[in-house]
């Protein structure tokens, strides 16, 4: 498996491919990492939301894998923006000496002061790099234009029905790249059905899924399906043996629709959102 990576605006390579640790129970994360480590994977995508990531750091540890070969990254949420010791809040729970990449879980909150925060983390040698999550209305702009210290990803909603091309156009000056979430369209069975993945799927003895995630490699999106499922852990990242040809990138272009499979407005993340805490 030749793993592909990304080099950030910061200098830093980061994996392509990784796995995601979203709704994974914390009792099952570290048997489910160290299967991926097993496999290949090497980028970790965890959140303080997530409630896992003490898991995550000591399946790091326990893997016997060079701290340096494995790219962390988590998020902080909301409540967490305006505490100056939310990073080293995360570095403790994750035992770890510094984190790859911390973002910005969501566009509600104090994010500003969160930025500065984030900003000063990097200053400190706590953090690597630094971005953002789920920023699509103008607070974007707002961090883009009083940063000192430019977001190195921006994870989003990203599949072929919805293929953020604006929003790509919108961050490309600063050099940030994508970081897909629901890179399958949330497992949608009209999307997974597609006639062009099905007879690409036939073309080069792939799988449906597959053709798609491949597609975002091809693109430059970073990806990180959730699976507990270790036969679908393998066959995700079975990607990396054969590419999509001009013509068919062009066809599978042509899907994008605009259609969200996640509709939540800024209005009610913040309302419903706002006043939760994830516990330390």
């Amino acid at each position: 498996m030749n793993q592909t990576y990304l080099t950030l605006n910061t200098g830093y390579k980061m994996p392509q491919f990784g796995i995601g640790v979203y709704m994974v129970a914390p009792s099952d994360t570290k048997k489910n990492l160290l299967d991926a480590f097993s496999l290949g994977y090497r980028h970790i995508d965890t959140a303080h939301a997530y409630q896992n990531e003490r898991e995550v750091g000591q399946a790091v540890t326990e893997s016997g894998i060079s701290r340096d070969e494995i790219f962390v990254t988590s998020k902080l949420w909301p409540s967490d923006y305006a505490d100056s010791n939310a990073i080293d809040k995360m570095l403790n729970r994750l035992d770890l000496d510094y984190i790859d990449l911390v973002l910005l879980h969501q566009e509600i909150g104090d994010y500003k002061a969160g930025w500065k925060n984030l900003e000063k983390a990097v200053r400190d040698g706590k953090v690597r790099s630094i971005g953002l999550s789920n920023f699509e209305s103008e607070r974007l702009e707002e961090i883009l234009d009083m940063a000192t210290i430019q977001p190195a990803a921006l994870q989003v909603e990203c599949h072929p029905y919805f293929q953020q091309v604006d929003l790509r156009e919108r961050i490309s000056k600063v050099g940030t790249i994508i970081e897909s979430w629901y890179p399958l369209g949330h497992g949608d069975s009209g999307l997974l059905n597609e006639p062009i993945f099905t007879k690409l799927a036939k073309k080069y003895h792939k799988t449906n899924a597959q053709i798609i995630l491949r597609w975002h490699i091809q693109v430059g999106n970073a990806v990180f399906p959730k699976t507990t499922n270790p036969e679908h852990m393998k066959e995700n990242i079975d990607i990396f043996d054969f590419e999509l040809s001009p013509d068919e990138m062009t066809k599978i272009q042509k899907l994008d629709s605009g259609k969200r499979y996640f509709n939540m407005t800024l209005e009610e993340r913040e309302k419903n959102l706002g006043a939760w805490r994830p516990a330390d």
